[in-house]
């Protein structure tokens, strides 16, 4: 098994990335987030899982070793292959899925392409217990100390997406206006969630530029 790729990526497109390792491009399959957070030139590291068909080898990259470990965790549930797994991921995070998937949340999950409701029921049965659960921790939630200044975050979900576009082919100029069109999106994600969903910003972001 290839656990993870590391190197300096040569291309990406909008489902995957190249990754050279000793001189040898390695096509790698990538869900629109972790596509995000490469830039062509650069170094990047991989944590990957080869898929083995009779006709074919496919090679998945994940942003971090948990995704990919849900990922493959994923496919042990019936009608799961590894197209739709990756679909989970390009939809919903590590943390959501688990959520989702321990919270009973049907509709989250119908949000996949390809999970109807009974395919969402039959991932909750199967995979309820072998998940485990979303994270306790409440740091974020911690008031600030008396005396020190609220910090206004930075938005690194700007960066990540104009890395993405341009990467992609798209000039800066319209990366960036394609960022500031989504602007309202992301503060809409941030208000419901807590946090931007980069995967959906870039495939809006694609559509946006399509038509234009």
């Amino acid at each position: 098994m290839i656990a993870s790729v590391s190197g300096r990526v040569a291309a990406v497109s909008p489902d995957g990335a190249v990754v050279e390792v000793g001189g040898i491009g390695l096509a790698v399959q990538c869900t629109p987030g972790t596509i995000a957070r490469l830039q062509v030139g650069e170094a990047a590291r991989l944590a990957t899982s080869l898929v083995v068909r009779e006709d074919s080898l496919t090679l998945y990259g994940f942003a971090d070793d948990d995704e990919r470990q849900l990922f493959e965790l994923l496919q042990t549930a019936n009608g799961v292959g590894p197209r739709l797994a990756q679909a989970v991921l390009a939809i919903h995070p590590p943390r959501e899925v688990r959520r989702a998937v321990s919270m009973a949340d049907v509709k989250a999950l119908m949000q996949v392409p390809g999970i109807g409701k009974k395919g969402a029921e039959r991932l909750i049965l199967e995979l309820r217990d072998r998940l485990g659960s979303t994270s306790t921790d409440t740091s974020l939630d911690a008031p600030v100390p008396a005396g020190l200044p609220s910090v206004t975050p930075v938005a690194p979900w700007r960066d990540q997406l104009t890395s993405a576009l341009v990467g992609l082919g798209w000039s800066g100029k319209e990366a960036e206006s394609a960022v500031t069109q989504l602007a309202p999106v992301a503060d809409e994600q941030i208000a419901a969630t807590g946090s931007v969903e980069v995967a959906v910003l870039l495939r809006r972001a694609l559509q946006q530029l399509g038509r234009s």
